[in-house]
């Protein structure tokens, strides 16, 4: 078996010095095009590869952790995707850590990152409490996706949760329906927690119920943001009736699920989505959805926390435009 090579192989094909290729491999700032062509030429000569622990140890990895806490939502691939397309270019790479059912918090996912020594991770972690996510962020950078946080010591990207559940509740009402049902993420451990995309969507579809003389017909449908959970509530609440005229799904998979039901009842239901993912717009499928951009947030929060890596320490919090896209699953035809 041929012995691996070293940092100090490199060095001698590049005709360099170790901290050079040490740069190179960083991309420090100050490193010129000629020695970082030399360099990365002698990399790809010698199937170079630096071992992670070794790296670790000099406190970069050039590895960033994401956690996700359901792998099967349509949206999350879509901020992974616009994740790992910005990595692309750079000397880092992306390690996948979805929450396990026993562990739904996300606690021990970011936990597992750290003790990997990730130069950072980007987390969906709508769960976990915000004093213990500031005392992690202490220990390494932190991206935060989706709540609605005011961090100090690190950086959230969301969607304008509010202002999209508005407009999906004016254009169902628009459409002259009253009897509007919302389907509903719940929990044991995301109950009471009122800074999340579910939450807020919610609370919206509940005010503007309230706000058009509707308050005796709110209806919320209490399951998980996921296909077969909500489809075996909303065919629940289906069965003991009154049906509803039209659902505002929490997200598109949740949406999947009542055009299941809509389809077993054979009943002309206007059903609005939530994140506008890429099976939204299928034309057998054509929902109506809220696009929330999640290959540009993922792209964003990723540049974000390549920042902070760099050494950023003031926190930000970047809003997405959340914007209605009507298809012909609200739209009579």
């Amino acid at each position: 078996m041929s012995r691996r090579a070293t940092i100090s192989d490199v060095a001698a094909a590049a005709q360099v010095s170790r901290a050079a290729v040490s740069k190179v491999l960083q991309n420090a700032y100050g490193v010129s095009e000629d020695m970082r062509r030399r360099v990365n030429a002698a990399i790809k000569d010698l199937d170079y590869r630096p071992l992670v622990s070794a790296r670790g140890l000099r406190g970069a990895t050039f590895t960033i952790g994401i956690t996700i806490p359901d792998y099967r939502n349509h949206f999350f691939n879509e901020i992974i995707r616009g994740a790992s397309e910005y990595l692309a270019d750079t000397t880092y790479q992306l390690l996948i850590s979805p929450v396990d059912p026993k562990h739904l918090e996300g606690y021990r996912a970011i936990e597992a990152l750290h003790d990997r020594q990730v130069d950072g991770v980007l987390t969906i972690s709508p769960m976990v409490s915000t004093t213990w996510l500031e005392r992690m962020a202490l220990r390494g950078p932190i991206v935060q996706l989706g709540r609605h946080d005011v961090p100090e010591n690190y950086d959230v990207v969301r969607g304008d949760d509010e202002s999209g559940a508005r407009a999906v509740m004016q254009h169902l009402l628009a459409q002259g329906h009253q009897r509007i049902a919302h389907t509903a993420q719940v929990d044991a451990v995301s109950e009471g927690r009122d800074t999340t995309p579910p939450a807020i969507r919610r609370s919206v579809y509940e005010q503007c119920m309230r706000d058009a003389g509707l308050a005796q017909h709110i209806n919320v449908i209490e399951s998980r943001y996921q296909e077969m959970a909500t489809y075996e509530a909303t065919l629940e609440a289906f069965r003991q009736g009154p049906v509803p005229t039209a659902v505002f799904a929490g997200n598109d998979d949740a949406a999947l699920g009542v055009l299941r039901v809509a389809a077993e009842f054979d009943a002309p239901i206007a059903v609005c989505g939530y994140d506008d993912s890429a099976i939204a717009s299928h034309p057998l499928i054509d929902l109506t959805s809220v696009n929330q951009h999640g290959d540009q947030m993922g792209r964003l929060a990723m540049e974000l926390l390549l920042q902070r890596v760099d050494g950023r320490r003031t926190p930000q919090v970047k809003v997405m435009d959340s914007v209605l896209v009507v298809r012909g699953s609200t739209v009579s035809r």
